[in-house]
């Protein structure tokens, strides 16, 4: 057996540097250790074979043909004959290859050229469904402007016939002024590298009148042996711009009223705080009071008709010469008064402005009361921020509304900062939640007969790291408004409950009662009973333990499930107080249905009963704690400042009381102290 492995890797040496062929020097070798076992253990016919297999791996340059012979010559004991032979197989192979070569070549152009017939035929085809369907008029023409096809769409733009352009040219569709600038562009773009021009042109109807058009002219230049021409696509602008007024009309007015609406409103603001705006304005914002209810009511048709109604009595008062009006809401609407002459001449035309509402609308047999809650910002113009007018204004009608509705209210600053301030705080009550920033305070609640504790009422504290401790008169309303006071009145329930159960396991039956605000808020949770019971059990708390204290107006804002939710609360023992008593409206009959287990009475009752108090003011104290003994529940006080208050109120069958003739409000270990001491 002949060792090829050496011959190999010198053959490969050798012509390494001549390879086109992509091969590592691993296979390199290899596949010439092949070629050598075939030369020293065959013959001529098996040298021919060699040579041809080097063609079919890419060994086509003459120089590795040429290194390969003299090679082999010099080091391997092949034959010359083999050596002719295998130089042979190479030309045959190489002649084999070009052949292969020059069909495929062939092959490869007759597809293309028929490729690029179906595609100019394809092209062609497109380009006639485009030219016969398209919205914008296309006209050929030649060079000289001799018109050579047109399109429906241009014989409807300039409302002619096919039969009439036979005898026209193209310069005759053109405006007389336009056609020489046309003309020279023309010339330009044929001189040109470029394709293609944009122009805006006038051109003539049949009937003479003069529309204006955009064009889109384009030089086509198919071959050296024909003529170029145009193809000019046509869009008629009178349209197009017809169409932009509509949408941007509709855009910036209102489609119900008619008025302009909220864009074009903050547009006009925009444009009277700028540098060349009034010295001074007045902004009016206007809300229809109750416009839900109308349309729940009587239907949308109702409410539109209550909708145009406000807009012609504001349009009615507020004249152009006066201000401009807009609807900028469902149910708003506003004014904008430049340079006004003072805020009195303003509140004069609103006041007017509401006089005209004060007769019903009819809306069939009904006289549909429309009112409106008003909100007037009057303050610099330029320098200001429009995004900030339309906030202040939209504060102004919530103390409007919030102040009873159907009146006006004028933006005050001061207000509007303690207010925002206020928000934040209630905006930031679940941080404030999850750092544990509150607490429960306590004011114990003491016997006037012999001043024992009978109950602690429990008072959400917040130690806010930036305001200090507040109380809750100062964050309690507005987590309120956002919701939040569901979440913190639950926390402290389960908060004050756990305390409570722990003095009750050091004290037994003489355990204050715990006492807690509910507010209107909490009342409507469908779940009321259901998270009491919760808690109690979780602390361990007995039911008669816990009281509910509940503001005097309450009564009449309960719905019927929402009393009987509370009824289900004093029927497992828990106590409801009826809190803050000051001898308003409470309605009797709605008070019957609440299983009340005492009443509290609070400022004016409680005051007018010391040392030197308005005859008056004593003589209705007296009256109203005298008709609520007939009510046979215990009667207490809160906001006790003096030592006369306590003792008249003692006289009068009032059982506790509490305030700053007792003492502050304890902490949750100051009460431990004076509980269990």
């Amino acid at each position: 057996m002949v060792d090829s492995q050496e011959p190999a890797v010198r053959w490969a040496a050798a012509i390494s540097s001549t390879l086109l062929a992509n091969l590592t020097r691993e296979k390199l070798e290899q596949l010439l250790g092949g070629y050598v076992d075939q030369l020293l253990t065959g013959g001529v016919d098996a040298a021919r074979r060699v040579g041809r297999s080097m063609v079919e791996h890419d060994f086509i340059s003459a120089a590795t043909l040429e290194q390969s012979l003299t090679h082999l010559g010099e080091t391997t004991p092949i034959t010359p004959a083999q050596l002719g032979a295998l130089a042979a197989g190479y030309a045959d192979g190489l002649r084999d290859r070009t052949l292969d070569q020059q069909e495929i070549s062939r092959t490869a152009a007759i597809n293309s050229m028929r490729r690029a017939e179906i595609a100019v035929r394809a092209s062609e085809a497109k380009f006639r469904a485009i030219f016969e369907a398209s919205a914008f008029g296309i006209v050929v023409s030649s060079l000289t402007g001799d018109i050579i096809d047109v399109n429906e769409a241009l014989l409807t733009m300039l409302d002619y016939r096919r039969d009439d352009l036979r005898t026209m040219s193209g310069r005759d569709l053109v405006h007389p002024e336009d056609r020489a600038a046309l003309r020279e562009l023309a010339q330009q773009l044929i001189a040109s590298d470029f394709d293609n021009i944009r122009v805006e042109k006038r051109m003539i109807r049949s009937d003479g009148e003069t529309i204006q058009t955009h064009m889109a002219i384009s030089v086509v230049r198919e071959h050296e042996d024909a003529q170029p021409y145009f193809v000019t696509m046509i869009e008629n602008m009178n349209e197009m711009r017809a169409l932009q007024t509509q949408l941007v009309r509709q855009s910036l007015n209102d489609m119900q009223t008619g008025l302009p609406n909220r864009a074009q409103f903050l547009g006009w603001l925009e444009g009277a705080v700028g540098s060349k705006g009034p010295e001074a304005l007045a902004l009016v914002q206007v809300d229809i009071d109750g416009f839900r209810g109308v349309n729940d009511a009587f239907g949308h048709d109702a409410g539109n008709r209550v909708l145009m109604h406000v807009a012609t009595r504001l349009r009615s008062v507020f004249t152009e010469d006066v201000g401009k009006v807009a609807r900028i809401g469902e149910d708003e609407f506003g004014v904008l008064i430049k340079d006004p002459r003072d805020v009195r001449g303003v509140i004069a035309l609103v006041e007017e402005f509401t006089k005209q509402l004060e007769e019903p609308l009819w809306i069939g047999t009904n006289g549909v009361g429309v009112t409106t809650s008003v909100g007037i910002v009057a303050r610099a113009a330029r320098g200001g921020d429009a995004v900030d007018l339309l906030r202040a204004a939209d504060v102004t009608v919530g103390w409007a509304k919030r102040d009873g509705k159907a009146q006006w209210a004028l933006y005050d600053r001061e207000r509007d900062l303690r207010d925002k301030e206020r928000y934040a705080l209630a905006a930031s009550i679940p941080g404030a939640l999850e750092e544990g920033q509150f607490r429960v305070d306590y004011v114990p609640v003491h016997s006037l007969a012999d001043g024992s504790v009978l109950a602690l009422e429990a008072k959400i504290v917040w130690d806010h790291p930036a305001h200090g401790v507040l109380c809750p008169g100062m964050f309690l309303d507005q987590s309120s408004d956002n919701g939040m006071i569901v979440r913190l009145v639950h926390w402290a329930l389960s908060e004050a409950c756990a305390q409570a159960s722990e003095w009750h396991q050091a004290l037994g039956s003489r355990t204050p009662v715990l006492s807690i605000d509910l507010p209107p808020r909490l009342c409507q949770e469908p779940e009321l009973v259901a998270e009491v019971a919760r808690v109690l059990d979780h602390t361990g708390l007995p039911a008669s333990l816990l009281r509910f204290e509940l503001h005097e107006h309450l009564p009449a804002l309960l719905t019927d499930e929402q009393l009987e939710e509370l009824t289900i609360l004093a029927e497992r023992g828990v106590g409801l107080v009826l809190d803050q008593m000051n001898g308003g409206n409470v309605g009797v009959d709605r008070l019957r249905l609440l299983p009340l287990s005492g009443v509290k009475f609070a400022d004016g009752v409680v005051h007018g009963l010391d040392t030197g108090a308005n005859p008056v003011d004593e003589s209705a104290s007296v009256a109203l704690l005298r008709w609520a003994s007939i009510l046979r529940v215990p009667l207490y006080a809160e906001d006790v400042r003096t030592q006369a208050e306590a003792s008249r109120l003692a006289e009068l069958g009032v059982t506790g009381a509490q305030g700053s003739h007792f003492g502050p409000s304890l902490t949750t270990s100051e009460v431990s102290e004076l509980l269990l001491s």
